[in-house]
């Protein structure tokens, strides 16, 4: 395709007149550079401990209506504008067997990402207004030079591709209350006791407070970190082999929660919604857990 003929096209999408829709169809039929990736992306979609269905691109497309939205990006830190298909029609389609999007309502789920992020997620957390399923940017699905459809996230130039939730509602930037999981691979429907059964403080006694520990670990940092092998990839394990309260401090681990950049540059966001009583749970949480060690590695030895 030379230059001449992407004018042509382009004029035809002046003013951005031709929906999201038709720009990636034009797309993959002409061969643009990122057509042929993006068409092979698939969204997986798994309950029950079985794959449901994978639906590509163009099957999403077919699905349910593209459009463009304008969203506060919190890791662009900026206003950001996506092609995108609503996030309840998604669900819908992906979960057609269980009554779709509003099957999924007092079910937990996870949200997994090819980077091994892994948000838990209720129900009904997808199901408020605002959620969409973007796949692009509209200037780069037009750039025939892109490389990919989406700019980079982060100081390590992660590409969000194949797919990123994003929220339109002004209250729904906060990443820690709102997920926002790009690279979004796979949307699950399973407890996390269920899926991820060796993070519990088991035989603990009910009032014990590393049970707040474990409900905190579970909204505020598995979706990065795992215990006993079992939660989030992109952070190490918490737990083994060794556990994190048994080689750093107390006070030092509660600093690094806060504010993790005051240590080190890193990825891991800052956490100063905790309040003391917070920390407190959560270090009770680290040390039950210091206690019940189930190494994945160990185990797999002979």
């Amino acid at each position: 395709m030379n230059r001449a003929d992407f004018e042509g096209i382009e004029g035809r999408w002046s003013g951005w007149a031709l929906s999201a829709a038709t720009m990636l169809g034009v797309l993959v039929s002409i061969g643009m550079p990122g057509a042929s990736f993006a068409a092979e992306d698939q969204l997986r979609f798994r309950s029950d401990g079985r794959l449901d269905r994978s639906l590509s691109i163009g099957a999403l497309h077919e699905a349910c209506p593209s459009q463009q939205v304008e969203v506060d990006d919190p890791y662009h830190e900026k206003r950001m504008r996506y092609a995108a298909w609503p996030l309840g029609c998604v669900l819908d389609a992906g979960f057609a067997e269980r009554g779709g999007a509003e099957g999924l309502r007092g079910n937990g789920l996870l949200l997994r990402a090819l980077d091994g992020y892994t948000r838990p997620v209720g129900g009904e957390d997808l199901l408020i207004p605002g959620g969409f399923v973007a796949y692009g940017e509209p200037e780069r699905l037009a750039d025939p030079a892109s490389n990919s459809w989406f700019s980079p996230i982060d100081r390590r130039k992660t590409d969000p591709a194949p797919f990123y939730l994003v929220w339109t509602g002004a209250a729904q930037s906060d990443p820690h209350a709102t997920a926002w999981p790009y690279q979004l691979a796979e949307i699950e429907v399973a407890p996390f006791e269920q899926a991820f059964p060796k993070t519990q403080p088991t035989d603990l006694v009910g009032s014990d407070a590393g049970w707040g520990g474990y409900a905190l670990f579970q909204k505020s940092c598995a979706s990065c970190h795992a215990i006993n092998g079992e939660g989030g990839k992109v952070g190490p394990d918490l737990n083994v082999p060794r556990s994190i309260v048994e080689y750093r401090p107390i006070p030092e681990i509660r600093a690094y929660i806060r504010n993790p950049e005051a240590t080190r540059y890193t990825s891991m966001p800052a956490h100063p919604g905790l309040s003391e009583d917070d920390l407190d749970a959560l270090i009770a949480y680290f040390s039950a857990m210091s206690q019940r060690k189930q190494d994945p590695r160990k185990q797999d030895e002979p």
